[in-house]
């Protein structure tokens, strides 16, 4: 998808799962890894991780740009992934790394949503709730760069208006990975 880059906020500490969740077994790779060949297969040529340096060394093989945030904040890191885009990036997909489940077809239709209508939010809804991964044009980073206490939820409700929404058949835009609980629910049987 050109002038969309993918940004995946991946820099936290997974104190819930117990063990760094990111780099745990998902089919024949990792979670982490699972949502990069996702977002590749859904046409993303520029993906952006943001991560910690824990994982850094784990998934620096892989052909995405990776920045570090050690303080693990999702605002933090969605601030590190936007000063890094490049100039001719007009929108930022903002997806979890911890979401494996992430399918093909839900980053291509809020993409393709955004070409068609250039909205600056487009938000998937599965069942009348938002999921990820969603998008935010440039003109709106300035004020992601601005936010200090404010969550990124936040910052959603105070656009809620200008939300496009695109409706969705897969639970899936709303299911991470917290806890190990979460991790034997969702991982793939073998």
């Amino acid at each position: 998808m050109k002038n969309i880059s993918a940004l995946i906020l991946a820099a936290g500490k997974s104190t819930r799962m117990g063990q760094q969740k990111m780099l745990m077994p998902w089919g024949d790779t990792t979670v982490l890894g699972k949502v990069i060949h996702t977002l590749q297969d859904a046409g993303m040529e520029d993906i952006v991780l943001v991560t910690n340096s824990d994982i850094s060394p784990s998934v620096s093989h892989l052909p995405i740009r990776m920045m570090l945030n050690d303080d693990g904040d999702m605002l933090s890191s969605m601030k590190v992934g936007l000063r890094t885009q490049k100039p001719s990036a007009q929108a930022a997909l903002v997806c979890l790394g911890d979401q494996p489940q992430i399918e093909e077809g839900s980053v291509r239709s809020v993409c393709e949503a955004f070409v068609k209508s250039k909205s600056n939010l487009v938000v998937p809804s599965y069942q009348m709730r938002r999921g990820h991964p969603w998008l935010v044009a440039r003109p709106l980073w300035e004020e992601i760069l601005s936010l200090e206490a404010a969550s990124l939820r936040d910052f959603l409700n105070v656009h809620t208006n200008e939300i496009e929404y695109i409706n969705v058949e897969t639970p899936s835009i709303l299911q991470d990975l917290d806890t190990p609980e979460d991790y034997l629910k969702y991982k793939p049987s073998l």
